[in-house]
């Protein structure tokens, strides 16, 4: 097992991990552990009573964080000449067609997120094998796969986020950072809740959540309370 280090041992003792603490508590606790030398991320992870390899039980879908997640997003757009305009209007960071799928099929993978319409889907599926991987491939549930390329770039730059449930039942999602006040972190990590509540499929039996931790980058995880977020009893 691999030694943690001093400053790591020292935060953990700060956290009872058999211990459950409510939000606000929690993300202070988060806040107060982020003492890398970098503006740490904040992510939360939600295990589901989910089967994830069941088709009708996969949890997806995207959520508008109202405060952003605190780093810029990269965003591709990938359509024929009549949206590219639309797309650089909207803060697009790459747009083309041909030539963005030549990048492509080189391995040229350093962007974000990829927004397609849906014309180029045919072209752009064939690379499957490169974008599925790497979490990248535009999908229309997701919302990346639109006519309206200048509206889904400007969703996407105000922190709109995608999540899908992996194969162990849990969802992972970073809300924000660890210099975000206490209030807006909260408020990013409630709408991201609430849309995983919304996304429960009907099939799911038992217990849906069955656990929510959060942490920073370099911090531990703190176990939070899930009576703490509104709805949760509902969905049992």
């Amino acid at each position: 097992m691999s030694k943690h280090s001093k400053r790591f041992s020292n935060i953990t003792r700060k956290v009872n991990k058999d211990n459950q603490y409510e939000l606000r508590q929690a993300v202070q606790l988060v806040k107060e552990n982020a003492t890398a030398k970098f503006d740490e991320s904040v992510d939360i992870a939600i295990r589901l009573g989910v089967d994830p390899r069941k088709a009708d039980q996969m949890v997806r879908g995207t959520v508008s964080l109202p405060h952003g997640i605190g780093k810029t997003v990269r965003v591709a757009v990938i359509t024929r000449e009549a949206k590219q305009q639309d797309a650089r209007d909207a803060g697009a960071d790459q747009v083309g067609f041909e030539d963005m799928l030549e990048k492509i099929k080189g391995g040229w993978t350093d962007i974000d997120v990829i927004i397609a319409t849906p014309d180029v889907m045919g072209e752009l599926g064939k690379l499957g094998k490169i974008l599925g991987p790497r979490g990248l491939m535009p999908n229309p549930k997701s919302g990346t796969v639109t006519t309206d390329v200048g509206t889904a770039v400007r969703e996407v730059k105000a922190g709109k986020i995608e999540y899908r449930v992996d194969r162990a039942g849990v969802v992972h999602a970073s809300v924000g950072k660890a210099s975000f006040e206490l209030d807006k972190l909260m408020d990013n990590i409630q709408s991201f809740v609430g849309s995983i509540l919304r996304a429960k499929p009907q099939t799911a039996k038992g217990k849906y959540v069955r656990g929510i931790t959060l942490s920073s980058t370099m911090g531990p995880g703190v176990p939070v309370l899930e009576a703490t977020f509104t709805g949760i009893a509902d969905h049992h």
